[in-house]
């Protein structure tokens, strides 16, 4: 991942707008915020008619496919639309011995998962091409419980690891739903998913990164002796953050920035012609319509994105200077309630629509991210006229993407046509 950051561009400033597995994978793909592409939850299928730019690459004559962790939906037999090659399972596999469906056919891929999909990938890289292609590599890890390999289970054990800064920081003026989620499954001081402590908890979890930093170098090799590097435009990301414990959280869903965050690096010799770090933000709904631009193939239909390729020709060309977060509550999951948010390059303003009855429970959130990354200092009832310039850009970001428009107290006749959006 370094090497690819080194030789391309770093975004330091790359966001998920829904920080959830399913929603967020759907935006990649669509380029749609999840209440436009309706995959709100980690249950839903990905519309078989809803464009992504995979399909447009096919249209484009690329050859496709898809390896890996899909998860959206619970379908197992049917391949994805926009994909000639598939190799995924159900929902978020195991990291041993997975049962997978290749082109139709299911095979169990007896061993560690990372390794299994990183010799599907090979394998199809090196098959002899007569089109473009385009391949998506999906990994499991590093999702929880996290498992590492023999190779890693052990790399960090003599690394010191303490618990985050911000670990007991639910109070504070934090709203009260966050010290509630401390003792549950999301909270630091729950089960943490199985671990016997923090420290195993986190070693767990960058153990399992590790075999994915393999991987990146497998998929980089093999591309390099085929004499494709070059040619090729190489990305990484992620499809939400991770709490590992800031704020008392673990887990996502919450709109804190380690939440939110996610990593994202370009390699494409052609445009990028000097290493960078760009600091403008950038988004999952950016991805669909800026490879499809790079590609030179047929727009999205619609699409919440705008293209990133303008910022590899030109690092010093304006970025977006605000966007728009949104969460639905799920009752499986009952530790986080609906989040709907505004960043700009400065400051954050956060509150949960339907919480309105119990105000502290759900207690708005405003932060100075310049001056407050760690997002200590919940300053709503400090800066009221910053409070009312965000809502109002709050509201103008939503209804630019057709989100129903909630930052002021909810009339129940307004609130969104989604489940579960009552707090419980």
């Amino acid at each position: 991942m370094d090497r690819i950051a080194n030789e391309g561009v770093r975004f330091a400033n790359a966001f998920s707008t829904t920080s959830l597995c399913s929603p967020a994978r759907a935006s990649y793909l669509s380029g749609l915020y999840a209440h436009k592409h309706g995959v709100i939850n980690n249950f839903t299928d990905y519309p078989k008619d809803l464009p992504s730019y995979p399909r447009q690459l096919q249209a484009a004559g690329y050859e496709t496919a898809y390896i890996g962790k899909f998860h959206m939906g619970e379908q197992f037999d049917d391949a994805r639309p926009g994909f000639d090659h598939w190799a995924s399972h159900k929902g978020q596999g195991t990291y041993y011995d997975t049962e997978f469906n290749i082109d139709g056919k299911r095979d169990v891929l007896k061993g560690y998962y990372t390794h299994r999909v990183t010799e599907l990938a090979v394998d199809w890289l090196k098959k002899p091409k007569q089109k473009p292609f385009m391949m998506v590599l999906g990994h499991k890890a590093p999702h929880m419980l996290c498992t590492p390999e023999p190779k890693y289970e052990h790399a960090f054990d003599q690394s010191p690891v303490n618990r985050p800064a911000t670990a007991d920081d639910t109070g504070n003026g934090k709203p009260e739903w966050v010290k509630e989620r401390v003792p549950t499954w999301h909270g630091i001081d729950g089960p943490l998913y199985g671990s016997k402590d923090y420290p195993d908890f986190a070693r767990r979890y960058l153990g399992t990164i590790q075999s994915v930093d393999d991987s990146v170098g497998q998929i980089y090799e093999t591309l390099r002796a085929a004499g494709e590097l070059d040619n090729t435009i190489l990305m990484f990301g992620a499809d939400h953050g991770f709490l590992l414990g800031e704020h008392g959280c673990v887990d996502k869903r919450a709109m804190y920035e380690e939440s939110i965050r996610v990593p994202f690096l370009v390699r494409y010799p052609e445009l990028i012609k000097k290493p960078a770090v760009l600091q403008q933000m950038v988004l999952n709904v950016d991805f669909a319509p800026s490879v499809l631009d790079v590609c030179g193939a047929a727009p999205l239909p619609e699409t919440h994105g705008r293209s990133w390729k303008p910022l590899l020709e030109n690092p010093s060309a304006p970025g977006r200077t605000s966007w728009h977060y949104e969460y639905n509550y799920e009752k499986e999951f009952p530790y986080t309630p609906n989040v709907r948010g505004v960043r700009t390059d400065e400051w954050k303003y956060v509150h949960s629509p339907n919480g309105d009855d119990q105000p502290d429970k759900y207690r708005a959130e405003l932060y100075n991210i310049k001056a407050d990354p760690g997002e200590t200092k919940n300053l709503i009832d400090a800066e009221p006229e910053r409070v009312k310039q965000l809502q109002a850009e709050l509201v103008r970001l939503q209804t630019a993407t057709g989100a129903m428009p909630d930052h002021m107290p909810v009339n129940p006749s307004m609130k969104m046509d989604l489940p579960d959006q009552k707090i419980r």
